[in-house]
C-alpha cells in the first residue's frame, strides 16, 4: 500500500478529480484532457500514462453506455459496424508505433501524435458545433434508424480505434463527428448513445494492448480511477447549473493550448527543441488569441446562419439538439 501512496498520488487523483468533473458537465471523452493533464504533470512517460488512461476509461465509460443501452437509446446496428472497424485498429496501433519507433524516441514520437490528436480534436469539436448549428437554422429530418453504410461507418470506426490505441484520444470527438456527417438525421440522444457503446470495447481493446506492450502502472491507475469515478459524478449532478457554452468554448481553448504545448515539448521542428527548449509564452499567446479569435469567428458563423451573433441557440442547447424533439421537422425561434 505504501508504495501506491508517492508523491505523485494525491496530484494525480486531483487530476483525476477535476477532469472528472469536466467530463461529467459536458459528456466529453476524458481522454483529450486526461491524457495531457498526466503529462504535464510529469508521473510518468506517455506510454505509461496513455495505458492508465486508457484502462481507467475502460472502468467509467462502462457506466454511462450501460445506462444508455438501458434506455434503448443507442443504434445497436450502427454500434456493431463501428465496433468491427475500431477494435482490430485499437489492438494494432500501438503495436505499429513499436515497430516503427526507435525505443529511444517513442516518448517524443507519443507526445507528438497526442499533441496532433488534441488538435484535431479541437477542430472536431467546433465543427460539430458548426454542423449542429446549421441543422437548427435550416431543420432537420430525425431518422432514428437509418440505412446503415457498412463500409463508411467501418473505416470511421477503424480510424477512430487508431487513434484510441495510440494516444487514447478520440472515442468520441473524431468518431462523433463523422457520425454526425454519416447519419445527419441521427438524434443526438442516440448519436451519444451510440458513441458510448462502441466506445466500451474500443477502449478496452486499446488498453489490453497498451497494457500487454508497457505494463501497467498501477500508482498511476489506482489514483486516477479513485479521482475521476466520483468527479464524473458529481459534474454529471451539477451539470444543470452550470454555464454549459462557457466550459465547451473553454474545452476548445484548452486541447489546442495542450496540443500546441505538447508538440513543443516533444520538439517538433517549427514550435521547439523539445523539453530542454520549450516555449511558454508562444502557448500562452496561442490561449489568448483564441480566447478573443473564438467568440468573434462563432458570431461571424451565426450571422451568416441568419442569427444574431450571441444569444440562443446557444452551445448548450445545440448539444442537446432540443429542436429535433418530437421527431419531426422543426424550425427555430426566429426563422421566417
Amino acid at each position: 500500500m505504501q508504495d501506491l501512496i508517492n508523491d505523485s498520488f494525491f496530484s494525480i487523483l486531483a487530476a483525476g478529480f477535476f477532469v472528472g468533473v469536466v467530463v461529467g458537465l459536458t459528456g466529453m471523452g476524458g481522454g483529450a484532457l486526461m491524457t495531457p493533464a498526466l503529462i504535464f504533470l510529469g508521473v510518468g512517460d506517455a506510454a505509461t500514462v496513455v495505458t492508465a488512461d486508457l484502462t481507467a476509461a475502460a472502468v467509467y465509460k462502462t457506466g454511462g453506455a450501460l445506462v444508455h443501452r438501458r434506455e434503448g437509446s443507442p443504434n445497436m446496428q450502427l454500434a456493431k459496424w463501428l465496433i468491427l472497424g475500431s477494435v482490430p485498429m485499437a489492438l494494432l496501433g500501438p503495436h505499429l508505433v513499436d515497430w516503427f519507433t526507435d525505443p529511444a524516441d517513442l516518448d517524443s514520437t507519443l507526445k507528438l501524435c497526442i499533441g496532433f490528436a488534441l488538435l484535431l480534436a479541437a477542430a472536431t469539436y467546433a465543427l460539430r458545433l458548426y454542423i449542429n448549428l446549421r441543422r437548427v437554422r435550416r431543420g432537420h429530418e430525425v431518422d432514428d434508424n437509418p440505412r446503415i453504410r457498412p463500409l463508411p461507418t467501418l473505416l470511421v470506426g477503424a480510424l477512430g480505434g487508431l487513434l484510441v490505441g495510440i494516444t487514447s484520444v478520440g472515442s468520441g470527438s473524431v468518431i462523433m463527428i463523422a457520425l454526425l456527417m454519416l447519419y445527419p438525421g441521427l438524434a443526438a440522444v442516440r448519436l451519444v448513445g451510440t458513441d458510448l457503446v462502441q466506445a466500451v470495447p474500443l477502449v478496452l481493446a486499446a488498453a489490453i494492448s497498451n497494457i500487454a506492450l508497457h505494463g501497467l502502472d498501477w500508482s498511476l491507475l489506482i489514483p486516477l480511477v479513485i479521482g475521476s469515478v466520483p468527479g464524473t459524478l458529481i459534474g454529471s449532478k451539477i451539470a444543470p447549473r452550470v454555464p454549459q457554452s462557457v466550459i465547451r468554448r473553454g474545452i476548445v481553448i484548452v486541447l489546442t493550448m495542450s496540443g500546441v504545448a505538447l508538440l513543443d515539448k516533444a520538439g517538433w521542428a517549427p514550435l521547439g527543441a523539445g523539453d530542454d527548449d520549450t516555449h511558454p509564452m508562444l502557448v500562452a499567446g496561442v490561449g489568448l488569441l483564441m480566447l478573443v479569435v473564438v467568440p468573434l469567428v462563432w458570431g461571424v458563423l451565426r450571422k451568416q446562419q441568419g442569427l444574431p451573433m450571441f444569444g440562443s441557440p446557444t452551445v448548450a442547447e445545440l448539444e442537446r439538439d432540443p429542436y429535433s424533439a418530437g421527431h419531426e421537422r422543426h424550425t427555430p425561434h426566429g426563422s421566417p
